[in-house]
């Protein structure tokens, strides 16, 4: 079933021609990654499919409804974990819960029954100061989860980190979705974190941003997975 579609998306910012007739989709429970270089729009889509700015041409569609322009609907985590610094980490965790509506207490109480599970259990009264990259982004994705718990918007959430915290990064969002079951969208420069997370990959071109490519890779064996790096470098020119 297919959970949201990005349909023939253009986009121009700044006299800059940045999405060039993107379409792409995403099945529940799916997770599809993004790749492609640098400034070629991927973070623009990713803003458009928010609501956070209007596509010039083309529509979202989420569970068969156009949800273009409409804020509110899927959980966007960005590139830097945008963790108020003057909150405790359970109340940044809780925040988009009391944005919809929920007290206070009530927003604590259901963000702090998360917190074992996304590896944060002992940190609810740390600020973001005290926190490791790692553990600030474990908060920064509870925070997204609790948002809208079926759509993640992952852009580049491990970019940051140290390979050895990535790749542990990486193998706990794994198990994250292996439990929760949510449909993801993730951005990556990185092929190899493309090919270990992903159902599917699309390949952007740089600017305007098109899709030269798509690649189903769930299941593929090692060597299956090593001509696919192969054919995604060579549409990246690499």
């Amino acid at each position: 079933m297919t959970k949201l579609e990005a349909l023939n998306i253009c986009k121009t910012l700044d006299g800059l021609y940045t999405l060039d007739n993107i379409s792409l989709y995403l099945k529940e429970q799916e997770l599809v990654v993004i790749v492609g270089p640098s400034g070629c729009g991927k973070s623009t889509l990713f803003h458009i499919i928010s609501g956070l700015i209007n596509p010039d041409t083309g529509r979202i569609i989420i569970d068969g409804r156009d949800h273009t322009g409409q804020t509110g609907r899927v959980g966007y985590m960005q590139q830097k974990d945008l963790l108020l610094p003057f909150r405790t980490v359970l109340d940044n965790i809780a925040l988009p819960l009391v944005l919809k509506g929920e007290s206070w207490q009530e927003a604590r109480k259901k963000a702090k029954s998360y917190l074992s599970q996304f590896g944060l259990e002992g940190f609810a009264d740390y600020y973001p100061r005290q926190l490791s990259g790692g553990m600030k982004q474990r908060a920064a994705l509870l925070r997204t989860y609790l948002f809208a718990s079926d759509i993640l918007l992952l852009d580049e959430p491990f970019a940051a980190l140290d390979a050895i915290t990535r790749h542990k990064m990486q193998k706990w969002l794994l198990s994250l979705r292996n439990q929760y079951n949510p449909s993801i969208l993730f951005i990556t420069h990185d092929i190899e974190e493309a090919l270990l997370l992903a159902d599917r990959i699309y390949v952007f071109s740089p600017l305007p941003g098109r899709v030269v490519g798509e690649f189903a890779v769930k299941n593929l064996t090692d060597e299956e997975k090593s001509l696919c790096k192969k054919q995604i470098m060579q549409l990246l020119n690499m």
